[in-house]
């Protein structure tokens, strides 16, 4: 999960998936980065941990950091929030192979629509729009083969 500084929609869909992914018993490893530096080492946005914590998930284990070329080794996948997450990440690739593992989330719901996930940083009010866009996203990617 990739967005521009880790901490408010990539641990939101990081903390979702994996809660998921732990429901439903699946042996994945889900990690989230965010495509800038600033906030390394930061837990998420506190906006984030809230909403997070109101539907039962705890992201506060969570600490950013910067998407790095290796992983496009490390992970099958990998699903950035917005299409600018999406050009700064695929200047990373390396080949067609990593190019492929690049897409946004929500074509999850809206499939070829280019939807992105609204960045809430600046609207308090915009993070439970956003968990619940990442839900549905990672509920349609757990029926994905």
């Amino acid at each position: 999960m990739v967005c521009l500084g880790n901490i408010c929609r990539s641990p939101l869909a990081e903390g979702i998936l994996k809660h998921k992914v732990r429901q439903n018993g699946f042996d994945w490893t889900v990690d989230s980065a965010g495509t800038g530096f600033w906030h390394s080492g930061e837990l998420p946005d506190r906006r984030s941990i809230a909403v997070a914590r109101k539907y039962g998930i705890d992201i506060t284990d969570q600490r950013a950091r910067q998407f790095r070329p290796d992983d496009f080794d490390r992970f099958d996948r990998i699903l950035v929030m917005d299409t600018q997450n999406r050009r700064d990440v695929l200047r990373h690739a390396r080949n067609d192979e990593h190019r492929a593992k690049v897409q946004l989330i929500l074509d999850y719901l809206y499939p070829g629509q280019e939807e992105n996930v609204p960045d809430p940083y600046y609207d308090d009010d915009g993070f439970e729009e956003v968990f619940r866009m990442l839900d549905a996203a990672c509920d349609k990617l757990l029926e994905m083969p």
